[in-house]
């Protein structure tokens, strides 16, 4: 069914980075969504009126929001499909993660409201009619938000939507609202507790986990999180598939929403190596990088004196040194400066966020091993942070 909509109602479904295409991704899942919980919604608020169920009405409302937050994302999609201009170069794609917060909030909403009605049944508890008929309608509804569920997760990973893979996710929580409503029913079979009412703050506690998650996943996004392991193995077989590259670091990858990401890293080249040839190899690999991953890369060039036996020699001591104070630890761009009295060493570390140490007690650590040398060394170190998984 979702490959059957797909090619019906999306034009080059396959060009997922274009923002024309991803519209009409969101227009077919928002539409749909639409669709379905305005459907849900009348058909359980006539089912928690003719029962006299608050569960039941309380589920009929979180489908009525859910309606709403399609359209949010209809309109959100709209949005982020705007080409960049001069106030917004790198164009609108993270309107999509300010949808989901929009979705996120209109979710914890309704949910602080349904935990409030909810509680007033608990206090003030009322019969429950039990209806076969009512079951046969809450089972309904679980079908269908199964298959939204899937459909939107579908969607999702096919085009990386942070926006519908919180569909999906709050159709999930729907569905254990909705089994806890159907257990609600059936209990007042059996017992004149307030079952319905507690079932019913159950369902908001379901409804307001779900709008949390999906806020917390969306600020990782807008805050910026680190690409990756699949892609940034991917990018470093691309840079280093020439035998001319012989080292890859400094990488970092900036995502300014889906179709939109930027990344950097330093390749390192034998110093000995012809300029122009490297610079037409760099060009090509940012170009082949893009063309595989839809990554715009920005390539530096680090020549590295490969041929150097003295620089070859403090290299491997000053690898020794930092191993033995952690592996976790790693230099890239040594370069030497000697004078007549001593010999300045400069390069960058890098070391994991959270490292034990700080940046203060590497180079003390570092310092202290290098004046038991016979050679006075002074050290001039950048502390970089790794900005992938």
């Amino acid at each position: 069914m979702t490959e059957f909509l797909v090619r019906r109602f999306v034009k080059n479904s396959d060009d997922i980075n274009n923002p024309a295409v991803r519209g009409n991704y969101g227009m077919l899942s928002s539409i749909t969504g639409i669709i379905c919980n305005i459907f849900l919604f009348l058909l359980k608020y006539i089912m928690g009126t003719l029962s006299g169920s608050i569960a039941i009405v309380s589920d009929a409302f979180n489908n009525l929001s859910d309606s709403a937050s399609c359209i949010v994302t209809l309109f959100g999609y709209k949005l982020a499909a705007k080409p960049a201009d001069k106030d917004h170069p790198f164009g609108h794609g993270r309107m999509e993660y300010l949808t989901s917060l929009i979705i996120a909030a209109v979710i914890i909403v309704m949910g602080i409201e349904l935990f409030k009605d909810s509680a007033e049944k608990v206090i003030h508890p009322e019969k429950v009619k039990f209806s076969v008929l009512v079951i046969v309608s809450l089972a309904a509804s679980i079908g269908i938000k199964l298959w939204m569920s899937v459909f939107n997760t579908k969607l999702g990973n096919k085009i990386n939507s942070t926006v519908m893979l919180a569909t999906a996710k709050d159709s999930r929580s729907d569905v254990i609202a909705t089994l806890a409503t159907v257990i609600s029913v059936t209990a007042s079979l059996f017992t004149d507790l307030p079952i319905d009412g507690v079932m019913g703050i159950l369902v908001s506690i379901f409804i307001l986990r779900s709008g949390y998650e999906i806020i917390c996943d969306t600020v990782d996004e807008l805050l910026g999180k680190p690409a990756d392991a699949g892609c940034v193995k991917r990018i470093t077989e691309i840079v280093r598939r020439d035998e001319r590259i012989i080292g890859i670091h400094d990488m970092m990858i900036h995502s300014y929403g889906p179709g939109k990401v930027y990344g950097s890293c330093h390749a390192e080249v034998r110093a000995s190596e012809d300029i122009l040839s490297v610079h037409d190899l760099i060009d090509t690999i940012e170009h082949e990088i893009y063309h595989d991953l839809k990554i715009i890369m920005t390539i530096h060039m680090d020549p590295i004196e490969v041929d150097n036996e003295q620089e070859n020699q403090r290299r491997d001591m000053l690898a020794q040194i930092i191993a033995e104070i952690s592996p976790e630890l790693s230099f890239h761009d040594l370069r030497s400066v000697s004078g007549e009295t001593h010999t300045n060493l400069i390069f960058d570390i890098v070391a994991p966020f959270g490292f034990e140490l700080s940046d203060k007690e590497i180079k003390e650590r570092i310092d202290s091993e290098l004046s038991e040398r016979p050679v006075k060394y002074f050290t001039v170190i950048t502390f970089d942070r790794i900005y992938t998984e």
